[in-house]
């Protein structure tokens, strides 16, 4: 391994963000100690988060990270965050240079997805702010029915990805029940893309790399590194099964950590070296 491809919230770092949290919100160095060793290694450390630019150039400091994948797969920074490409993704070419989050606001997006399903869409406030690609949201919505949604408005170039689940249900404006956050951005930008694209600039194969994620999106990082790992908390949900086996029988070598966030990451992190 030359370097890890990890996301943060719900993977490396615990609940709330905590580093020295476990899953049941107990302290840990775990996490900690496996990050010592991946530096003693000499492994590159890439953040890959729906996080913005700016929010990842603070964690890479804190962490000793090596560079990052922000907003899902939009843009790819490295040295510290000096250097930074945006991926364009799908857009039609035609909006020329606008950032894709200025597009969608004057389409009127994505404030008629709240309209179209009230009480299940919402900002990830206050999370949302900043971003310059996609828009950050959260809720409880079926992702093909509102991919189909947008293709009848004529805008199928666009995607929801699905980022995880939410550590409460509880949200005020929001109706109960699991709450996800969803990245609405254009097509063909994803963490694998993103990823994918990194490796091809440092030179490296996806052997090269391993991976470790929780969330559906984290998984299509599985096709373009050596292996991928995720963490218990993230196999748990019923959507992930047949994903898990639908990249396993696709040829991707995909493991389950038995441990859930940032004990979970640490055991990735360790088999790993």
């Amino acid at each position: 391994m030359k370097v890890l491809y990890t996301d943060l919230d719900g993977t490396m770092v615990g609940p709330y963000g905590n580093f020295f949290a476990a899953g049941d919100h107990t302290p840990t160095l775990a996490p900690a100690r496996a990050l010592l060793e991946l530096h003693r290694a000499g492994v590159a450390l890439v953040l890959v988060s729906g996080r913005t630019r700016l929010q990842l150039q603070e964690a890479g400091l804190i962490f000793g990270a090596d560079g990052f994948v922000a907003e899902l797969g939009a843009l790819v920074g490295w040295d510290h965050g000096r250097a930074v490409q945006v991926l364009p993704g799908s857009m039609p070419a035609g909006y020329g240079n606008r950032l894709p989050i200025e597009v969608m606001a004057s389409l009127g997006l994505p404030q008629a997805l709240f309209d179209r399903w009230p009480g299940r869409l919402q900002w990830h406030s206050p999370w949302h702010a900043g971003h310059e690609a996609d828009a950050m949201l959260r809720g409880h919505v079926d992702v093909p029915e509102v991919e189909a949604w947008l293709a009848e408005q004529g805008l199928d170039w666009l995607r929801v990805r699905d980022n995880g689940v939410l550590p409460s249900s509880e949200w005020p404006g929001l109706d109960p029940g699991q709450t996800h956050i969803y990245h609405l951005m254009p097509d063909g930008l994803s963490k694998g893309a993103a990823v994918g694209w990194d490796l091809a600039r440092r030179g490296l194969a996806p052997a090269d790399a391993v991976a470790v994620g929780d969330s559906a999106s984290d998984l299509g990082m599985a096709e373009h590194v050596g292996r991928m790992w995720v963490t218990a908390n993230g196999a748990a949900p019923a959507h992930m099964p047949p994903l898990l086996a639908a990249a396993r029988d696709a040829g991707a070598d995909v493991r389950v950590t038995a441990e859930p966030v940032g004990v979970g990451w640490a055991e990735a992190v360790l088999a790993s070296l």
